[in-house]
């Protein structure tokens, strides 16, 4: 079994760095672009299945890079729900809150750090009895707990694993030791996406 993770393109909250959760907003121009540049690397990889987050922004991204026909929502692929968070920046809340970490704090009327790794392991427990390749359109902070828990780390270990917007990163199982998951792609941008530096990274939101 193998999952293709996608994050979704760029929108203007994660270029301003705001924790974008349940607020459903749609991509920028420039993430529409990331999103179509995503098109031939995800046609070259054969897949059962398409699961996506129910949110427009993974919708959307899901669309443009060609696999919207075959989609199914998936609703524990949604981002974390920041709470009274939603909407507001870090460097802003930490301001009142100077040790403030959301990967061991969590968000006040959201979820916590427990609520989210339980999310994720349910997610993968899922994965693994469906045999088969699938994609998955997520968020950045969610797709970094997956990945963590998918590896058998603590949920905390997350921060440790930015993602760009539109990039792919692979979950797979090790063929010569089936009882271990691994990681054997992290956080790749196609080379065409527009103004792409190669080796820069985005926010997690």
């Amino acid at each position: 079994m193998t999952a293709c993770l996608v994050r979704h393109g760029e929108t203007v909250w994660s270029l301003t760095g705001q924790h974008t959760g349940v607020t459903d907003i749609g991509l920028t121009a420039h993430g529409e672009g990331e999103s179509r540049a995503l098109a031939p690397r995800l046609r070259s990889w054969a897949c059962a299945r398409v699961l996506v987050s129910p949110r427009q922004r993974a919708r959307q991204t899901c669309e443009l890079a060609g696999l919207g026909a075959s989609s199914e929502i998936e609703p524990d692929l949604a981002e974390w729900d920041y709470g009274d968070f939603e909407g507001r920046r870090s460097v802003d809340i930490r301001r009142e809150r100077p040790e403030w970490n959301i990967w061991r704090d969590g968000c006040p009327g959201g979820e916590s750090p427990d609520d989210v790794s339980a999310r994720a392991d349910r997610l993968i427990q899922r994965l693994c009895a469906m045999q088969e390749a699938v994609v998955l359109f997520s968020h950045g902070q969610f797709g970094a707990a997956l990945a963590v828990r998918w590896i058998g780390l603590a949920l905390v270990e997350g921060q440790h694993f930015p993602l760009h917007t539109a990039s792919v990163s692979l979950l797979g199982i090790d063929p010569h030791h089936p009882e271990r998951r691994t990681i054997g792609l992290w956080n790749e941008v196609p080379c065409c996406q527009p103004n792409h530096l190669p080796g820069a990274s985005a926010p997690l939101r």
